[in-house]
């Protein structure tokens, strides 16, 4: 049995309808430094990282007090957006899809869910992963066995924590919930 620690990233400097890559803004800065201090006493442990500038900006606040480096992990990234739409209509697009279910969006995004969950169903030792409000929701869907996209309403540097079991993910603590402002 692994456990994992997943993390969503601290407030972002700029909205995802205006950057593709933005890193932490004070706010999120502080809140990584909160989540840290939370942290620290269990580790080190491995993290992982998504390859956005905002959650390696997040893992790195608890990588300093452990002296180590996180591995950036594809998987564990921002839900896509749709080929084709424009910058400034992605939280247009990201609020609708909130609203259903993975399968509902298609096969691509159900591919996108199947990674996340598998990454993170295969970390062999106790992890802290920094990774996204979508892919968090993801392992806890499937944790529950729950297709909606949105099951809880995470906070910035919210800490969800999941044991691996046997390859199943179980839902030990949901990360703390806030009206999350998507932009």
């Amino acid at each position: 049995m692994s456990r994992v620690y997943l993390v969503r990233h601290g407030r972002a400097a700029a909205g995802w309808n205006t950057d593709p890559d933005p890193g932490l803004d004070a706010v999120g800065r502080e809140q990584a430094a909160a989540m840290s201090e939370r942290l620290a006493p269990l580790g080190p442990l491995q993290v992982v990282s998504s390859p956005l500038l905002r959650c390696r900006e997040t893992a790195a606040v608890l990588c300093a007090k452990w002296n180590i480096e996180a591995r950036v992990e594809p998987a564990v990234a921002e839900i896509p957006s749709p080929d084709g739409v424009a910058m400034a209509d992605r939280v247009e697009w990201l609020r609708e899809a909130m609203r259903g279910t993975w399968s509902a969006l298609g096969p691509r995004y159900t591919s996108f869910r199947d990674g996340v969950v598998a990454a993170v169903a295969q970390m062999p030792a106790d992890t802290v992963v920094s990774s996204h409000f979508i892919a968090i929701n993801a392992v806890i869907g499937a944790a529950l066995g729950d297709d909606r996209l949105v099951i809880r309403s995470l906070d910035n540097c919210s800490v969800t924590v999941v044991d691996v079991v046997d390859g199943r993910l179980e839902l030990v603590e949901g990360g703390h919930e806030a009206d999350t402002l998507i932009r």
